[in-house]
């Protein structure tokens, strides 16, 4: 699952390196609840599609469907709140399952993207312009942490 919202340079605000890293802490607990959420929504999904395919579901069966909607909905709109938290400071989920984030800045006078990974040891270690196909990943050089 990729969430992903374009922006234009104009109206980011754009990130040193020093500056990303100071947010790191708070970039992963929020793209953390992205993970979570969006792990939780898949779940309940999987459920759902296996209630109905049920040809005829009992009373219990049919209230238990009900329920997991909610749960569904409920999933979906605290996954939305923690995207709309992590878009508040200008920075977009890249993939909300593998807990991946872009944060802004600038190179060579062109937009680009601090790749943030919750699960690597050293969460910011790569790049990409907003130009490069999203799959590209660009090792970190002295220019772009400065």
């Amino acid at each position: 699952m990729t969430l992903n919202s374009r922006r234009t340079r104009q109206t980011l605000r754009l990130y040193t390196f020093e500056q990303a890293q100071t947010a790191v802490p708070y970039i992963a607990s929020v793209v953390r609840s992205i993970r979570e959420h969006a792990l939780q929504g898949q779940s309940i999904r999987r459920r759902l599609d296996a209630l109905d395919d049920l040809a005829r579901p009992s009373r219990a069966r049919l209230i238990e469907r009900d329920e997991a909607r909610r749960d569904l909905h409920h999933a979906e709109e605290l996954l939305q709140s923690a995207v709309d938290e992590l878009e508040s400071l200008d920075m977009t989920v890249l993939d909300a399952l593998q807990g991946q984030a872009l944060v802004p800045f600038s190179h060579d006078d062109q937009l680009a993207w601090y790749i943030f990974d919750l699960f690597d040891a050293q969460p910011i270690r790569s790049w990409r312009y907003q130009s490069d196909p999203e799959e590209t990943r660009r090792k970190l050089t002295t220019a772009q942490m400065s």
